[in-house]
């Protein structure tokens, strides 16, 4: 078991939490992460560069000079690369930069990597959210009372909740919804901040998903 701290909107600890590390993998895997910030990574890329050869560009394909005797150049038709308005020599097409994953090894790898959040003690969670209203300096409290000094992704229920609106404008803090929690994200920001009703839920839905693959 691992053993949480559980701090309320003040920044005083008030409770510990005990996460049961089976549910979340047994222990640290880098080389799953690894693969599986890599492959997020990627799956991002857009691959729509694209440059036009000389059978994408407009022109003449006919000799435009003829070989010899006029003094000028021995070039055939005007849409080579050497010519203004040509098309590129070996041009860029469009590409996938997609790479591919089991899902159950997706699972896993989202699970471990709030395990190696959790085990690192980057893992900071408040017993519930309570702003009464948007109010970014309240959240910026939160930060520096529980001694969040770099990058952040919060999880919430909601991005229109009173929190949401209240991060969503501080630097290096980037909001999110638990249930889109992923290893890239996870692993992308040095503290995760939720609240420990969302942390048990998203552990016992991830928890019952391993079960039934394992079944």
């Amino acid at each position: 078991m691992i053993e949480i701290t559980v701090y309320n909107m003040q920044g005083s600890k008030v409770d510990t939490l005990q996460l049961d590390e089976q549910l979340l993998g047994g222990h640290v895997r880098p080389q799953l992460l690894k693969q599986a910030f890599v492959r997020q990574h990627a799956n991002r890329r857009q691959g729509s560069a694209a440059t036009r050869g000389r059978s994408q560009v407009d022109g003449s394909t006919r000799k435009m000079l003829r070989q010899k005797g006029s003094g000028n150049a021995r070039r055939g038709a005007i849409r080579t690369n050497i010519t203004r308005g040509g098309g590129v020599a070996h041009a860029k097409r469009p590409k996938s930069w997609r790479l591919g994953m089991p899902k159950k090894m997706r699972c896993l790898a989202n699970r471990n990597a709030l395990l190696a959040k959790a085990v690192d003690g980057e893992l900071k969670l408040v017993d519930k959210f309570a702003l009464d209203k948007p109010s970014t300096s309240q959240f910026a409290s939160l930060l520096e009372s529980l001694k969040i000094d770099r990058s952040c992704l919060v999880a919430l229920d909601s991005f229109r909740s009173h929190e949401a609106l209240s991060a969503r404008n501080l630097p290096g803090v980037r909001v999110t919804q638990v249930g889109l929690l992923n290893a890239f994200d996870l692993l992308n920001h040095r503290f995760v901040l939720l609240d420990r009703q969302s942390l048990e839920d998203w552990v016992k839905s991830k928890g019952l998903a391993q079960a039934e693959e394992a079944a």
